[in-house]
């Protein structure tokens, strides 16, 4: 499966961006689909993760309450609502697919079998 992230961009603190996963050549509905972030200097991390079945949905502590992820199986697209961003939020985010869970989601990227190119996301005033 391609996977083609884009939407990042510069926000001000407390401000709102929505990321979007295109994906071809598979559907996200036999996928797994999760979101990951890399700020400079610092591992990749897991964000959030949404089930093939679209019912169950994750999130990391940091963002939790601040984020949501959500997709359109007609777009055959996953997206990331972010809100209330803070400049900790600022990082490389990528959209990533899990074929191979077995139907529990995962939150480690060495999980995630597909990637993509990354969209670079800039928290400052």
């Amino acid at each position: 499966v391609q996977l083609q992230a884009f939407g990042g961009g510069l926000v001000q603190p407390g401000g709102s961006l929505r990321l979007s996963c295109a994906a071809s050549g598979r559907t996200i509905s036999s996928c797994d689909m999760g979101w990951f972030r890399q700020a400079p200097g610092k591992e990749r991390e897991f964000v959030a993760a949404i089930s093939r079945s679209g019912g169950s949905t994750h999130f990391a502590d940091s963002v939790k309450g601040r984020f949501t992820i959500f997709r359109d199986t007609t777009k055959n697209t996953v997206y990331l609502q972010m809100n209330s961003l803070k400049p900790e939020d600022t990082a490389v985010y990528y959209c990533a697919a899990d074929s191979q869970s077995g139907g529990f989601l995962r939150f480690v990227a060495a999980n995630y079998n597909y990637w993509g190119q990354g969209t670079l996301v800039t928290v400052s005033s």
